[in-house]
């Protein structure tokens, strides 16, 4: 049995549901050995989209769950800017969930497209879980209009 997170008091309801279905997300398709991750994203409708890290033999060839995530919502017809909120999880060491942070790729990826999407991260100086706007990951960011 894999230990869930526990949502902050700070998290809404809504995005503790979307901790929740990256947890069971990964929990399906985790492969021990593996660089893990599953991503899910919320848009303003509500609609949410899923994606799960793919891991490719050259480290290059990986696609990240968080692009996977928003590939999903465009193929479905939602319009990247409306999402809102991201959460990413991976399986950690002693069989816990942990909600960690986009790479750096990702969050480029988020803040073009949902610069004020909320994303959840765990803080490393305290393993607090905390949010922040996706445009506040990247000081100083060129931008771009999409």
């Amino acid at each position: 049995m894999i230990t869930r997170v526990v949502p902050p008091d700070s998290m809404p309801a809504a995005d503790a549901s979307l901790l929740a279905t990256a947890e069971e997300l990964l929990g399906r398709v985790w492969v021990d050995g593996r660089h893990e991750v599953a991503t899910a994203l919320r848009t303003a409708s509500g609609d949410v989209f899923t994606g799960v890290h793919l891991e490719g033999s050259c480290r290059r060839s990986s696609i990240c769950a968080e692009g996977i995530a928003l590939g999903a919502a465009r193929t479905a017809g939602a319009a990247l800017s409306d999402v809102v909120a991201v959460v990413s999880v991976q399986i950690k060491p002693a069989d816990r969930f942990r909600i960690i942070a986009p790479c750096g790729v990702c969050r480029e990826l988020i803040s073009d497209y949902a610069p004020s999407a909320v994303v959840w991260l765990t803080a490393p100086e305290d393993d607090s879980i905390v949010s922040y706007r996706a445009l506040d990951l990247l000081p100083s960011k060129s931008r771009r209009k999409w």
